[in-house]
């Protein structure tokens, strides 16, 4: 936020106008002596950082948005479209979700720690009103739509459809879904997508707190070094929590699937300690390169050979180290997009149509496209055409969603955290 302000050296040394007057006429005005204002009190973290970012000096050139990114959005949410209509071809297709998460993880992190690099704090109410504005109005527009639609028409995707509201609303559904041993009940049918946004938003309330923390009480290798931990907490509690039974609580939990979006946060840690002219940042950027294809080639095998999702796919292998092993491979795709931006991949995702749909419509197409397919399924639309049917209704819903609801919301928004123009204050 820009504000006028007068600098304070040039306030200690201008002459009063006492001082002005009591010079003799022709002579030039002397400041009267100045004694230096007394030091602030620093802490010694805010110390052992001062003049380098608090340890994290990267964090400070404001990379800005990378426009790949946003393409791999794209690609992830049609991913799990398609997965939703056709998941015979496609078992692994829940794979998408994985690569949300990291992606994710990686940009809030990179947003708190900037901020903490300029100003030695994070802004934790402007934070989490920023992620409610972004998030909540539009999930909520799609449940009342869907209630309104529940009372007009009497569906099968509408029955118990109260229930399903209530706790989409609530970012509550993987909290329900985890606590379901067998196959998952009606509870949730209506809004089951939504348990991925629960275990963001849980995510987003305490990690900023955990990362505030870490960045006030160590030095920048310390908090490396505590979130590259944090990374293989989950894996351990996964080999504990596991058994077949155990699949869901596995697969839906906040703390189960915590290491997907703490491995995009490290990543987004190490780029902001590494400066422009660090030599690691050199070999970084060059195997972060070498490894795009493969990982994104053995994330398109998993796409293609390994189911993930009902009990067919409760892999022991999976539902342990597996979920790190996707959040690596997609950590290394988002490294890439990130260091690369030449990179043939880093320009095809990045040319307009991906990256202007990733940008805008990828959070909307992901909240309408489940009661969208299940609504057109209701109504006798199968096979292909409910996937051309599908991506054309979710697309026109999250159009909708984004011109009346995300984008409107979110200009008010930056506007009152703008405030008034100072020049129209200084003015008045």
């Amino acid at each position: 936020m820009s504000t006028l302000y007068r600098s304070t050296t040039t306030e200690a040394t201008e002459p009063g106008p006492d001082a002005r007057a009591a010079s003799p006429p022709g002579s030039p005005a002397v400041s009267p002596p100045v004694s230096p204002p007394a030091s602030p009190q620093v802490s010694p973290a805010a110390e052992r950082g001062r003049g380098d970012g608090r340890g994290f000096s990267a964090a400070l050139r404001g990379g800005g948005r990378v426009a790949g990114l946003d393409g791999l959005r794209t690609v992830a949410v049609v991913l799990v479209i398609v997965y939703h209509v056709l998941p015979d071809p496609l078992p692994g297709g829940s794979v998408g979700v994985d690569v949300f998460f990291t992606i994710s993880g990686f940009v809030i992190t990179r947003l708190l720690v900037a901020e903490y690099a300029r100003t030695g704090r994070i802004g934790l109410w402007s934070f989490y009103r920023r992620r409610w504005v972004r998030l909540v109005p539009a999930l909520l527009v799609m449940c009342a739509v869907t209630a309104v639609l529940a009372v007009a028409f009497a569906l099968p995707l509408f029955r118990g459809v109260w229930m399903a509201v209530a706790l989409a609303a609530g970012s509550a559904v993987n909290l329900v879904r985890a606590g379901e041993p067998g196959a998952y009940s009606g509870l949730t049918a209506p809004f089951g997508h939504t348990w991925s946004l629960g275990v963001e938003e849980q995510f987003y309330l305490a990690w900023p707190l955990l990362l505030l923390v870490l960045l006030r009480r160590g030095r920048a290798r310390a908090v490396l070094c505590c979130v590259a931990v944090l990374c293989v907490l989950p894996v351990i509690w996964r080999t504990v929590l596991w058994d077949p039974t155990a699949a869901h609580r596995i697969y839906n939990g906040p703390d189960t699937r915590a290491d997907q979006l703490l491995v995009g946060a490290l990543l987004a840690l190490v780029l902001a300690r590494l400066r422009a002219d660090d030599p690691r940042l050199a070999v970084l950027r060059r195997w972060a390169g070498r490894l795009c294809w493969p990982a994104l080639a053995l994330l398109a095998l998993i796409v293609r050979q390994i189911p993930i999702t009902g009990a067919s796919g409760w892999n022991p292998v999976w539902y342990t180290v597996g979920f790190l092993a996707a959040a690596v491979l997609s950590a290394c795709v988002v490294a890439a997009l990130e260091l690369c931006p030449r990179s043939w991949l880093s320009r095809l995702l990045s040319s307009a149509v991906p990256a202007w749909v990733g940008r805008n419509l990828s959070y909307g197409m992901y909240l309408w496209h489940y009661p969208v397919l299940r609504l057109l399924s209701d109504l006798g639309v199968r096979g292909g055409r409910l996937l051309s049917a599908g991506l054309a209704v979710t697309l026109l819903a999250a159009l909708a969603s984004y011109a009346l609801v995300e984008r409107p919301l979110s200009r008010r928004s930056r506007l009152r955290a703008r405030g008034p123009d100072p020049a129209v204050v200084a003015a008045a």
